[in-house]
């Protein structure tokens, strides 16, 4: 028995050793143990290397904007391990979280002792307690996939809607090499007959999605296709203006709240998703409530505003795929300013890649750093042909923030970027050096 939120979080920590384990014969073990309780909730299922997080939040705020009920499983945290499981938006606290523990453990010791179901993961019981939290209390559950698809612990889910956001290279060594072969793991989640919508993905891997789709005789809406998002240009302030356009018509000068030219396309997703929720639950929706929401939508560490003064941008663009976006963003938006970025990853990640995306911001100086984490980079010998006069290398991270912000004028700005884990450290480092917080 555990008694506490933070007793709770150890013992959900303590299945971190047995790592990520594609298949879903454990997780629908433990759900056969507890009822399953994932089939007594309507779920909206989320894929795709980038762009998820963004896409869940934008729906979200619509569907609660339209007095819907929601739940949100994502991942992973940035400011609390219990941000994961959501009501709209309020997270599970700890005294939940310490009833669905007590009931689960015994559950997870039994099945430890079957050598065909042993060693749930830590995601994989996740997802299992974020189901049982849901029933009875959410009218729709937003999941968003771990990684993958197909064989991602959250497949066990029948849902009444499924999109992919986007498709790129990442987890390769899992997924497969080629963008094909990661679509088709992706699409692993379009279910028969399930409506599923597409963002912007290269042709190549939406032929992938496409053929799954005709397989399952799901109905599918294609960005550019069924649906249209037209980028107008960046807000003054801060946000982006776009069009979008469907079978139900035009909706004129959205904004959302984030920035980054990629996010229309998120919004788009939200948007499709959201007529297409209203359509199956015969709800009116009105294009004042999907303005409303596109405009109050927040996500930490997404093109994150931390500070005005100094300008500090954190982004967790965490592969190759998102850091050609987020470059493309600040090349758009900040091309008049002095770049001092802070840059750390995993190492299971292509840093180099990510190296030489960063390097395309001409007026930057990057600082490459690591940080206290399992999987983070080493700074060794991978790094010694870094251009010297634009990359420094930072044992501490700590140490190259300080430089960094004595350095700061009127014209400078601070990018933190890289992975999330990183970014979610340092962000609570400067919300604890104080300064205003601007969503």
């Amino acid at each position: 028995m555990v008694e506490s939120g933070s007793k709770a979080i150890e013992w959900i920590h303590s299945r971190k050793p047995f790592g990520s384990r594609p298949g879903l014969q454990r997780v629908n073990a433990l759900l056969d143990l507890v009822d399953h309780p994932e089939k007594k909730v309507p779920t909206i299922h989320i894929a795709g290397t980038n762009g998820k997080g963004s896409t869940i939040s934008y729906l979200k705020e619509m569907l609660q904007t339209a007095g819907i009920v929601v739940g949100t499983f994502t991942s992973p945290y940035i400011e609390s391990f219990h941000e994961r499981i959501a009501i709209d938006g309020k997270f599970i606290t700890d005294e939940e979280l310490v009833t669905l523990v007590n009931k689960y453990q015994p559950l997870v010791e039994k099945l430890d002792q079957q050598e065909a179901v042993s060693g749930i993961t830590e995601f994989e019981l996740l997802t299992a307690l974020a189901f049982d939290y849901f029933v009875g209390k959410v009218d729709v559950a937003i999941i968003e996939v771990g990684l993958g698809g197909l064989l991602d612990s959250t497949n066990i889910v029948e849902p009444m809607l499924t999109a992919i956001t986007t498709i790129g290279y990442d987890h390769t060594e899992i997924l497969g090499e080629t963008l094909e072969l990661i679509a088709g793991q992706k699409a692993g989640i379009i279910k028969k007959n399930i409506p599923v919508v597409t963002g912007n993905i290269p042709e190549n891997a939406l032929g992938v999605i496409m053929q799954t789709a005709d397989k399952q005789n799901a109905p599918i809406y294609r960005f550019g296709h069924e649906y249209q998002v037209d980028y107008l240009h960046p807000d003054d302030n801060w946000g982006e203006w776009f069009d979008f356009s469907n079978q139900n018509g035009k909706l004129k000068y959205l904004k959302t709240a984030l920035i980054g030219q990629h996010q229309p396309e998120n919004a788009g997703v939200a948007i499709q998703l959201f007529q297409l929720y209203c359509e199956q639950n015969k709800i009116n929706w009105q294009a004042k409530e999907i303005k409303k929401a596109l405009q109050q939508t927040f996500w930490p560490a997404r093109m994150e505003r931390l500070s005005t003064e100094p300008l500090i941008i954190l982004d967790g663009a965490h592969n190759t795929h998102a850091m050609k976006r987020l470059v493309a963003s600040l090349q758009n938006e900040f091309s008049n300013r002095k770049l001092h970025i802070l840059f750390s990853a995993l190492e299971t990640k292509n840093v180099s890649e990510m190296l030489h995306e960063l390097l395309k911001l001409k007026n930057s100086h990057i600082y490459l750093t690591t940080f206290d984490y399992p999987r983070a980079i080493k700074l060794n010998d991978n790094f010694v042909n870094v251009d010297e006069k634009r990359v420094s290398i930072v044992s501490l991270w700590q140490f190259g923030l300080a430089e960094i912000l004595e350095k700061m004028d009127d014209e400078s700005m601070l990018l933190v970027t890289g992975s999330l884990y990183f970014v979610a450290e340092v962000r609570k480092l400067l919300l604890e050096m104080g300064g205003p917080h601007e969503s």
